[in-house]
């Protein structure tokens, strides 16, 4: 795994020494283009001024909080329509008539309802988040072992230590696999709503700057957003091994 990583490592300083010798040599044109160092500079100046910070701090509060909102209604609902056939029947054409929707469409509709404040971004986010980990919560219950239910039914639990106990550590990796497939999505659709309706956050300010033709300075925002994704990632993974041992420790054995 490590050997990955350092092989992954080398090839992107490789392709930023030939990003700094293309623009250098000026084969692009170097207001398009300009070259790494310079982006480098003003990122870490903006970094240090704690502009880029203050920004992604700001995006960060309204894509966590459309997550988290997301996570909180489509879980239970999700294990509803997964054990409950009726209440599946009952959303199914609602749930498959919305999941097709192209989460930057929702964009205007949400403006004409709730403006351009951070709840116009929270409901753009929380939509957009909403189906993996609905679709996802479904599919772990389906595919739950029935053994397992009809054992904690046969020791007299009640429904909500049944789902506490039982229900939600058995599909706990579907769950966290569709919580992990909608993390891309909330940092993509936080930016691209910024973008539309915003004065302010990380999208805002890379379109700002492409508006002001501060080239270097757009290059910086999104060196912020690249890293602010992988650490999010990495966060997750981290929370995914801890919450998850005995999963990791089952799927270890069986290799």
């Amino acid at each position: 795994m490590r050997a990955v990583k350092l092989n992954g490592l080398m090839f992107m300083l490789g392709l930023f020494a030939v990003w700094e010798l293309v623009a250098q040599a000026e084969l692009i044109n170097p207001l398009v283009v300009p070259p790494l160092s310079k982006i480098l500079k003003i990122f870490f100046e903006l970094l240090w001024s704690g502009q880029i910070p203050a920004q992604i701090v700001v995006s960060m509060k309204r894509a966590l909080l459309g997550y988290f909102l997301a996570a909180a209604v489509f879980i239970p609902l999700g294990i509803l329509m997964g054990l409950y056939q009726p209440v599946y029947r009952v959303c199914e054409v609602v749930v498959e008539m919305l999941r097709p929707v192209p989460p930057p469409v929702v964009i205007p509709v949400a403006m004409l309802f709730f403006g351009l404040g951070d709840e116009m971004k929270i409901f753009v986010i929380f939509f957009s988040c909403a189906w993996p980990i609905l679709l996802n919560t479904i599919d772990g219950v389906r595919n739950l072992d029935w053994v397992l239910l009809n054992t904690a039914r046969t020791f007299g639990l009640s429904p909500g230590k049944i789902c506490w106990q039982v229900i939600l550590p058995a599909c706990s990796p579907q769950i966290i696999t569709g919580l992990r497939v909608s993390l891309p999505i909330m940092l993509i659709l936080v930016v691209i709503s910024e973008m539309v309706g915003s004065t302010d956050g990380i999208g805002y300010f890379i379109l700002d700057s492409q508006r002001r033709f501060r080239v270097a300075q757009m290059y910086a925002g999104m060196l912020s957003l690249a890293i602010l994704g992988y650490a999010l990632n990495q966060i997750f993974n981290l929370l995914h091994r801890r919450l998850l041992a005995w999963h990791w420790g089952m799927m270890t054995k069986m290799e």
